[in-house]
């Protein structure tokens, strides 16, 4: 079975966001990030309503893994959604 694509939405100052990327290096998972705070004009407000879809909070970080949301860093349900 192949890994889940793994996109992470994430703000360049959160602490919370870069435990969470922390944690999938050191399960050496492959995934994409975007700190949200760093785009900007159309790009941004796209972004915005991205999350917003799979977070209507829009909080941080937003972790899309497969067809799974994980809203903050929350090590158990990201394993479990990664099937680790």
């Amino acid at each position: 079975m192949p890994a889940p694509t793994v996109m992470v939405f994430s703000l360049s100052t959160c602490s919370h966001c870069k435990s969470a990327k922390r944690f999938l290096d050191d399960c050496k998972v492959q995934y994409e990030h975007m700190d949200v705070d760093l785009l900007t004009g159309d790009e941004r407000k796209k972004v915005v309503e991205d999350v917003k879809k799979l977070n209507p909070k829009c909080s941080f970080p937003t972790i899309k893994i497969g067809d799974k949301v994980v809203v903050g860093f929350k090590e158990t349900e990201i394993k479990e959604a990664l099937g680790l």
